[in-house]
């Protein structure tokens, strides 16, 4: 009898152990599909996020023809004072922008567009754009190769912002070698240090608050441009998107 008892006793331990077992297997289980539904909800946010990043700074959408170069000054607690529209003195700069190893001769017009010719002469002396890269190119309907952003993806800026849009063609037609300002959508002074390089015809439709400011041109080094850089496309063959060969302003002159 005692045997028996014994061997009850021992049973009921052997279960008891089994069943506490068990609930610590459920709720294991439990909490690793609830980390997996949080993950995945992170998930889920953190694209939409981009998404919705992708919206903002690409109006139109990856590919369209009426996306738009757009650009946001990078925060700062002090906003910088915008260079005086002065500093252009009403007449032509030339100079060389080098990417990478491809050097491009340019040519900007003060007279056509002082305020913006100014800000950008005043970066180009005091090197701000010196190892900075070109973050976005577009290879449908939109064919621009996107640079002058500190953060490097679209976001940054010198730490001000200008406007008005200058010498914005009335047509919307945006020649091969034009260099123009990049901004927000629907926001003439939202400018910046972002400037885009048209290496194909291309039409840019305005929006409520205009065209996009040409600064100036090409003159020479087009064709090098898209053999060097353009004709290697964007990664994953996106139609928007950063160039697969990466690409860096290795010097910046004008005078």
């Amino acid at each position: 009898m005692a045997t028996n008892d014994r061997q009850a006793r021992e049973a009921r331990a052997r279960l008891r152990t089994y069943q506490a077992r068990q609930e610590v297997h459920a709720r294991s289980v439990r909490r690793r599909r609830r980390d997996n539904v949080i993950a995945g909800i992170a998930l889920v946010v953190v694209l939409a996020l981009a998404t919705a990043a992708q919206l903002l700074y690409f109006d139109g959408g990856p590919g369209s023809p009426e996306a738009e170069p757009t650009a946001t000054p990078a925060a700062t607690e002090t906003p910088q004072p915008v260079p005086s529209a002065e500093l252009a003195g009403d007449r032509t700069w030339v100079g060389a922008l080098t990417l990478n190893d491809t050097t491009l001769s340019i040519e900007f017009d003060g007279a056509a567009a002082p305020q913006a010719v100014s800000s950008t002469i005043s970066l180009v002396q005091s090197g701000f754009y010196d190892g900075l890269g070109c973050h976005r190119l577009t290879t449908e309907g939109l064919f621009v190769l996107q640079c002058g952003d500190p953060n490097g993806d679209g976001t940054g800026g010198p730490g001000y912002t200008y406007g008005p849009i200058e010498n914005a063609p009335e047509d919307g037609v945006y020649p091969a070698g034009t260099i123009a300002m990049a901004r927000q959508a629907g926001d003439a002074e939202s400018q910046g240090s972002q400037f885009f390089i048209v290496y194909e015809d291309t039409t840019l439709t305005a929006d409520e608050a205009g065209g996009y400011t040409v600064i100036g041109r090409v003159t020479d080094g087009l064709d090098a441009l898209r053999s060097e850089i353009i004709d290697f496309g964007t990664v994953d063959e996106a139609p928007d998107g950063q160039p697969v060969r990466p690409v860096t302003i290795t010097s910046f002159d004008v005078e």
